[in-house]
């Protein structure tokens, strides 16, 4: 098990509009992220990225929206219903060293959340294997919580994985990187 995992009350503090405006969903995932898309947000929390995703991929999307604890997930499933986008939204609770997602899609997100795994060779590699090839993966790290160093480990670790470095998006506050799986 991973040495700190965000509680699952803490996700109220984590997803309020001082945090949408800093890190703007539609901003973020804008030129990544569109219409009939299926999309994965692995650490989803409540789901500030998820729901935006499920706006973005439209009817046709999808998106699966990861975490370990179930608590997220349902406040996710809450939150969805309320903006309408429940059936957009397929939630999935992960074990602490095992994503379990049985899927192929076209993009993921990470947001400040790798550096919580306990193994991030075996999460970014997990990830790789459910992205069709092409498909992207946005890392981002909290630059306050996690040195530029390891932040370099991180996607050393995807290069090898067969994940290529293609951006490093602005992203408030964090350490940020578009990787492709080749």
């Amino acid at each position: 098990m991973c040495a700190h995992i965000c509680p699952w009350w803490g996700g109220y503090f984590i997803d309020n509009p001082l945090r949408r405006w800093l890190h703007n969903p539609e901003k973020i995932l804008g030129p990544y992220v569109s219409q009939g898309m299926t999309a994965m947000d692995v650490g989803c929390g409540m789901g500030i990225f998820s729901i935006a995703m499920a706006r973005m991929v439209g009817d046709e999307g999808h998106v699966i929206s990861v975490d370990i604890q179930q608590r997220m997930l349902d406040a996710l499933q809450r939150r969805a219903a309320k903006a309408g986008l429940a059936q957009r939204i397929q939630v999935h609770c992960a074990e602490p060293n095992r994503l379990g997602v049985n899927a192929t899609v076209d993009f993921a997100l990470a947001f400040a959340m790798v550096h919580e795994s306990p193994d991030a060779r075996n999460l970014l590699q997990q990830i790789h294997e459910c992205l069709k090839p092409g498909g992207h993966l946005l890392v981002t790290e909290p630059q306050g919580h996690v040195p530029l160093r390891r932040f370099n480990q991180m996607l050393d670790i995807a290069e090898e994985l067969g994940l290529k470095r293609r951006q490093q998006p602005f992203v408030r506050y964090c350490h940020a990187a578009l990787l492709q799986r080749t």
